[in-house]
């Protein structure tokens, strides 16, 4: 039996076992990506609704460019991170003498993306419910073009309650997420560049940690 797209999240050996001999492709992948860019759009459609409403009193026009904005970079910026976190692994995986073209590491990061589409879902399910709770202030022509204004403004809304919640919890799902992807490109990467188990985990876990860390050095600023 061939693996399937299931066998990703729950038994990645055997299914990178299996594609490690079939050509190249990435259709499957991207598609996955995509599905991430989606919901990840959807959730910058919501995020930048709030900072949208909190200046849209200041410039007319600036809470449509705030809002398209927002879902355009979230769509951008996920492939924009696929393409990194496979040249990141790629880079690290030749300390050990890895094999295979780059191409095969993007498939597999696009493949173990998966995980962060589902925690992507939770994340968003979990805006639906804080962002009715959260309390926007809002900024005036005047308040713009003063400095301190709008430091306090700004400060203000990160720091309302709600929103310090949605912050801390959809961080901690995307830990939760990107570990699990971790493990599924562990598996990928041994397969698809010939190295060790501890080799590919290295090269997966040096960026996931220092990503992490960089999570929750941010929470510890907020």
């Amino acid at each position: 039996m061939n693996p399937s797209i299931i066998d990703i999240l729950i038994r990645p050996d055997a299914f990178f076992r299996d594609l490690v001999n079939k050509k190249e492709d990435l259709k499957v992948p991207f598609l996955i990506v995509l599905a991430g860019s989606i919901v990840a759009a959807a959730y910058g459609y919501l995020i930048g609704g709030l900072t949208a409403k909190m200046m849209g009193l200041a410039m007319p026009g600036l809470e449509t460019f705030i809002t398209l904005s927002s879902v355009l970079g979230a769509l951008i910026g996920t492939f924009i991170f696929w393409i990194i976190w496979a040249g990141v692994i790629y880079a690290l995986t030749f300390a050990f003498k890895g094999e295979g073209p780059f191409k095969r590491v993007l498939e597999v990061v696009g493949f173990g993306y998966l995980p962060q589409v589902l925690g992507s879902l939770i994340t968003l399910a979990a805006a639906f419910i804080y962002i009715p709770r959260i309390a926007v202030p809002t900024i005036t022509n005047a308040g713009i073009q003063d400095p301190v204004v709008l430091e306090q403004t700004i400060k203000a809304f990160m720091h309302d309650p709600a929103m310090m919640e949605l912050t801390q919890v959809s961080s901690l799902i995307s830990i939760v997420f990107l570990l699990w992807s971790a493990n599924i490109w562990i598996f990928g990467i041994k397969h698809i560049r010939k190295l060790s188990p501890r080799d590919a985990a290295l090269c997966v876990g040096i960026p996931v940690l220092a990503y992490i860390l960089y999570m929750i050095y941010n929470l510890g600023v907020m």
